[in-house]
């Protein structure tokens, strides 16, 4: 039996709606924000609006104002805002038990079950699964110490561009600098490799990876890598804050042999690109290149809970009693979340509909692109999308980006930004989006960019 209701079903029926934004309760709860919350809250700065309720692909504010979300609390709610299939099992459980540690439960075994269902080929039918805490970073962190346990090795790999979470293991890896520089020293034995961009102007595809794989080799291998004792290489299939940039084919494989010959674990972070965000349930499905290990949260708590997840091949599973632990590994509520969001995905076969949604809606972007000087490159994989823009000479046009922003939330379009100068659009829709909607957020996005390089050619 399909799991109801179907997608055209999720969301409001008047979408988007929006007067004068930000309406006067979004701006008296934005205020009462500044005087109480941390000074380290940072999205109202980008969207200032206060929300009160979604539906689907579908979001509404304090003083009714209703958007089309592209941006889904950055790839979080893959299943859309409430899903009523979710939502059902999440009452029951709830009214039943909470919290149990790793006490087994139907709904843990269950979720471990279903996370074997879909893993990677060379995952699935031998992997073990951890939950170890809430967020992304926690995911990161049993990786690393994962990859430290099994080998003789300190020593981490990662890649220009990165972004892995915000605890201390996990900020090492990150490559943003400004993120770091007030809490250093970090882990002592990290190297960041570059990582391969289409969009480089100074190399062809097939130079970018040779070059980041000649340049992980030489960490690995020469005996001046300036890395003495390797123990994993760290990185994301696609690379989401760093631009949602996509690397050529090639790469991923190549980082599987450079692991299997230097016996160091391949770390997948999966956190933002999985979980059906690229119309495949990983994104390194697209290359057919399996990990050792594989981190996943975000959209894994199916509707917002927070629960994160780290998928490793059972050959790693050396841990004794304790070797690995976190109060927050037995959310069944959560857990019960993510089994109906995969249920959900199958039943609606969103896997296939994100791919072709996907197809559309970067074919309309590339459509803006043509004949715009500013729109420089369009990527991506299914619902995970990246639109980089350039001024007049090349360079990062952040500012284009941002007045981009501004305009769909005025019109009732919720898009965020990412890349290392952030000047690339980046799209994260639910999966739930219907092509209506995404009609319409698309014109709503096409006019935004006329909007603001009609402007930034009148400045010039």
């Amino acid at each position: 039996m399909t799991s109801s209701p179907p997608i055209d079903e999720l969301h409001y029926d008047e979408a988007p709606t929006v007067d004068s934004v930000p309406g006067p309760r979004s701006r008296e709860l934005l205020e009462k924000q500044r005087e109480i919350d941390s000074s380290a809250v940072a999205y109202p700065e980008d969207i200032p609006v206060a929300f009160e309720e979604g539906s689907g692909a579908t979001v509404r504010d304090v003083d009714g104002n209703t958007y089309i979300d592209m941006f889904a609390g950055i790839g979080v709610l893959n299943v859309g805002h409430a899903n009523p299939y979710v939502l059902e099992a999440v009452h029951e459980q709830a009214d039943k038990l909470v919290h149990t540690v790793d006490f087994p439960t139907e709904a843990r075994l269950e979720l471990i079950e279903k996370l074997d269902e879909i893993a990677p080929a060379g995952l699935a039918g031998n992997q073990k699964v951890v939950f170890g805490g809430p967020t992304g970073s926690d995911a990161i962190e049993a990786s690393i110490k994962l990859s430290k346990y099994n080998s003789d090795g300190d020593g981490l790999i990662a890649f220009r561009g990165s972004y892995h979470g915000a605890t201390t293991g996990a900020m090492s890896l990150t490559s943003n600098t400004k993120l770091k520089e007030h809490y250093s020293p970090l882990l002592s034995d990290v190297v960041h490799a570059p990582y391969p961009n289409p969009f480089d102007q100074d190399k062809t595809p097939q130079e970018a990876v040779d070059h980041a794989l000649e340049e992980v080799q030489a960490i690995l291998e020469d005996p001046y890598g300036g890395l003495a004792n390797p123990a994993g290489i760290f990185v994301e299939p696609i690379q989401g804050e760093g631009g949602v940039v996509t690397p050529p084919e090639g790469f991923l494989q190549g980082l599987r042999d450079l692991a299997d010959d230097n016996d160091v674990t391949l770390v997948f972070d999966e956190i933002q690109s999985g979980f059906g965000r690229t119309g495949e349930w990983w994104a390194s499905d697209w290359a057919d290149v399996t990990p050792d290990v594989m981190t996943s949260a975000k959209a894994l708590g199916g509707v917002g809970f927070p629960l994160s997840a780290t998928m490793y091949h059972e050959d790693l599973d050396t841990w004794g009693s304790g070797d690995h632990a976190g109060t927050y590994r037995g959310h069944v509520v959560a857990m019960r979340a993510g089994s109906r969001a995969i249920e959900y995905i199958q039943d609606h076969d969103l896997l296939a509909h994100g791919r072709e949604l996907g197809t559309s809606l970067r074919d309309r972007l590339r459509e803006v692109a043509d004949g715009n000087d500013h729109l420089g490159d369009v990527r991506g994989q299914g619902l995970f999308i990246g639109a980089e823009f350039v001024d007049s000479d090349g360079e990062p046009a952040d500012d284009l980006v941002d007045e981009i922003q501004q305009y769909c939330f005025e019109h009732g379009v919720l898009v965020w930004t990412a890349g290392r100068h952030s000047n690339v659009l980046r799209l994260l829709p639910p999966l739930v989006l219907t092509h209506e909607l995404a009609e319409t957020a698309m014109d709503v996005i096409a006019d935004a960019i006329e909007h603001a390089t009609a402007a930034a050619k009148r400045t010039a």
